[in-house]
């Protein structure tokens, strides 16, 4: 599976609306509106990198109200329970 995590600056007057209508593009596995220089950061997970290219270069960038992006490819997953469970060596799983 492909994760690319996408920054996304938005015009103000589409605010209100458009993590709704990202939430919904086919590839969007989470969109989050967000505090700081971006407006919105949108998970896309896909099994193939040619859908990642028709998600985010053929429909994201497409979505009204969108004023730019920067996407980032993910190389490697890690999450919370992977990394406690790399240091918990020795001790008995909780």
């Amino acid at each position: 599976m492909i994760t690319a995590i996408v920054l996304i600056e938005a015009d103000r007057d589409a605010l209100a609306t458009l993590g709704g209508r990202l939430a919904e593009v086919e590839g969007v596995a989470e969109a989050y509106s967000v505090t700081g220089d971006w407006d919105f950061v949108v998970l896309v997970r896909v099994p193939r990198h040619e859908q990642l290219a028709e998600v985010v270069a053929g429909t994201i960038a497409h979505v009204d109200g969108i004023h730019r992006t920067q996407t980032m490819v993910a190389f490697e997953a890690f999450s919370r329970h992977d990394l406690e469970a790399m240091f918990d060596v020795g001790n008995p799983p909780r």
